[in-house]
């Protein structure tokens, strides 16, 4: 019973996220970097090409933060994660960044991985939503339902849980998005791409609004909800919220 609750309101959430994106031409062809994989137990579905505009995909970029190789730099204002590298590069991945993401500012440390992690609702999104997370509230095992993805990424501050998670999604079309709920999402072939690079305890830094800015310049949601660089309207410019 909770599974087919949990499909059918994903789902819904595709199809509706579907219903608002841009009209494209569907390739038959996978995505040399996003295939469909056979995780352990589990086969994550290849990344439909529509949600791979030159944006989305993971690339090599030239990095010019002052982070050191090894370090997880967030930017939930351009949607960006980077994993730096040596010699002035960093592996950069679009992100889905919802409200608990955006709560969260400064530095911290990777406490904890885990490969298909199980979910929790928060006691806030069981409150305010308990027609949708009500039957959650002990727990969602690791599987291709459950909202975590394929990995997870935790931080810490001292021996602490800052409850923000750098994790996998089921829900693709996310990506490049603000959401109304969760931490930082990332395709699940990227989870998995950049679980394999982070060490634990490596830095997370999180960037504020002006260093976003200074470091990326302004970006702004298109007619889509999706990201894009460049001034926007005034009141949608991203890094100004």
């Amino acid at each position: 019973m909770r599974h087919s609750i949990f499909r059918l309101a994903t789902i819904a959430a595709l199809l509706f996220l579907a219903a608002c994106a841009a009209p494209v031409v569907e390739s038959t062809r996978e995505h040399p970097d996003y295939p469909g994989i056979q995780d352990g137990e589990f086969f994550i579905e290849p990344v439909p090409t529509r949600y791979l505009t030159k944006d989305a995909v993971r690339q090599e970029v030239a990095y010019n933060g002052p982070e050191e190789p090894g370090s997880v730099v967030v930017d939930t204002f351009a949607r960006r994660l980077y994993y730096v590298m040596p010699d002035g590069r960093a592996m950069r991945y679009a992100i889905a960044v919802g409200r608990e993401g955006l709560a969260f500012r400064g530095t911290a440390r990777v406490g904890r991985k885990a490969e298909w992690p199980s979910w929790t609702p928060t006691r806030n999104m069981i409150r305010t939503q308990p027609e949708m997370y009500a039957d959650y509230a002990d727990g969602l095992p690791g599987g291709l339902e459950n909202p975590l993805g394929a990995r997870a990424i935790y931080l810490y501050r001292g021996n602490r849980d800052t409850y923000f998670r750098i994790h996998g999604t089921i829900d693709n079309a996310s990506i490049g998005h603000a959401t109304s709920a969760g931490c930082i999402r990332l395709f699940n072939q990227d989870a998995i791409d950049l679980y394999n690079r982070v060490e634990m305890g490596a830095r997370v830094k999180v960037r504020t609004a002006e260093e976003s800015l200074e470091l990326e310049g302004p970006f702004h949601d298109d007619e889509y909800g999706r990201i894009a660089a460049g001034p926007g309207p005034a009141t949608e410019v991203v890094a100004a919220n």
